[in-house]
């Protein structure tokens, strides 16, 4: 056996020695009991989910005693373990099982050959957006180490500017590196310029969340790192996700977040818009209502539809929720909600499993609604896209130059495998999935 096969064997073994443990944690402490324990927490959460469903689908009374119950249903759980000595052992199971799904999924994570060393561009161009991030570009210096390593640097000014004509007409005068210091959607547009003709790509996180570049494994906390690639970098080959022919990096959404961002008020004032428009975008008479086909399924009736360059890890049983996997397997991830009433909203604690949640993958999604076009958040961009949208995925689309110091994202499947965990626990030879 290999060296990565004996480490994802002791990996296994101790997934199933914490499973085996979280589970014998409430048996010792309640016996048969431990079961009602179990329902009794199912039944919190489910009643969380009702005052979640009625504080974001209503307004009014009905708001304010929704989001009463999605504090008071948990606390009153939490009271009731304590009072029943319950409250040590609930938290200990919780934590072996969080431990056995993170080393189940470092058990089957996939093993990736070490990337060779890319040479040192000689033009790199760089684009920064000096109001990214607060001022991440002025705060850490961006543009002076960026000169320094050798790049041209072009500040984008304010009012509109159109950023892939930029790219284009760096590439013209000879660039032979694409460099983007700003958000997401500033970072789509130049990567598509990037994929087209075949140069590498460079991503600073001076934006406010940066996504992207998290799944790299870039330190959105100093992005100044990221200039270390310019002299000592490695490549790697990413996916592209295109709606309608547009790129993105992340997501492109439909739907109810769609239309909260379409609305003006919405950059300013986010939680407030949000909590103004969700009454009528979920339970009002004119709440979207979309029909997806991807690949060899179907759903209609949709709220919200959400269309990933790669799978996303899943929110309830992930360590890093909002994380994926990967970026290169070469597939779309979908995530489609359907909530049109309170006991649906219950019914979502049983997770993936939930009648209201379609999480499923593709190569191809095709989004059709009842209007002629349909409102899009591409990377957080609102668009107005003509129906049928039709979303893709380019596999290995995008080179992209990295400091030779990270390795990319490596977390296994959002739900672990475990009978591709038990063999290789009995030292068999993993053969993938």
């Amino acid at each position: 056996m290999t060296t990565a096969g004996r480490a994802g064997a002791w990996w296994a073994r101790l997934a199933l020695l914490a499973l085996a443990a979280g589970v014998l944690v409430p048996l010792l402490a309640a016996g048969a009991r431990s079961v009602l324990w179990v329902l009794l927490g199912i039944a919190g959460l489910a009643l969380a989910a009702v005052g979640l469903w009625w504080t974001l689908a209503h307004s009014g009374v009905l708001r304010i005693v929704g989001a009463a119950l999605c504090v008071a249903a948990p606390l009153t759980v939490l009271a009731l373990y304590a009072a029943g000595g319950m409250l040590a052992p609930a938290a200990l199971s919780l934590a072996l099982w969080a431990v056995a799904v993170g080393a189940a999924r470092a058990a089957v994570a996939p093993v990736r050959a070490e990337p060779a060393p890319a040479p040192p561009p000689h033009r790199p161009w760089a684009l920064m957006n000096p109001r990214s991030g607060g001022g991440k570009v002025d705060r850490f210096r961006l543009a002076d180490r960026a000169r320094a390593a050798g790049a041209r640097v072009e500040l984008l000014g304010a009012g509109h500017q159109d950023v892939a004509a930029l790219a284009e007409a760096a590439v013209r005068d000879g660039a032979d590196l694409l460099a983007v210091a700003g958000g997401d959607g500033t970072q789509a547009l130049v990567a598509e310029v990037a994929a087209r003709h075949g140069l590498p790509f460079l991503v600073i996180p001076a934006g406010t969340r940066n996504h992207f570049a998290l799944d790299l494994g870039l330190d959105r906390d100093d992005p100044a790192k990221a200039l270390d690639a310019l002299t000592d970098g490695v490549e790697l080959r990413v996916d592209l996700g295109f709606a309608a022919g547009r790129v993105f990096v992340n997501n492109a959404s439909f739907g109810t977040y769609a239309e909260v961002v379409a609305d003006p008020a919405y950059r300013g004032e986010k939680r407030r818009t949000t909590l103004r428009l969700l009454p009528g975008l979920l339970s009002g008479p004119s709440a979207p209502r979309l029909r997806m086909r991807a690949d060899g399924t179907r759903a209609d009736g949709l709220q919200a539809l959400l269309v990933s360059n790669n799978p996303y890890l899943r929110v309830a049983d992930a360590a890093r929720p909002g994380r994926r996997e990967r970026l290169d397997s070469g597939r779309l991830g979908v995530l489609g909600v359907r909530v049109e009433s309170a006991v649906r909203a219950a019914g979502a604690a049983r997770g993936a499993r939930a009648a209201g949640l379609l999480r499923t993958t593709a190569a191809e999604v095709v989004v059709e609604a009842d209007t002629p076009a349909v409102p899009a958040g591409v990377d957080g961009e609102h668009v107005l896209l003509t129906a049928p949208v039709v979303c893709r995925i380019a596999p290995g689309a995008l080179r992209v130059r990295v400091p030779r110091a990270v390795r990319g994202t490596r977390w296994g499947t959002g739900a672990p495998d475990w009978l591709r965990v038990t063999r290789l626990a009995r030292g068999r030879q993993d053969d993938g999935p």
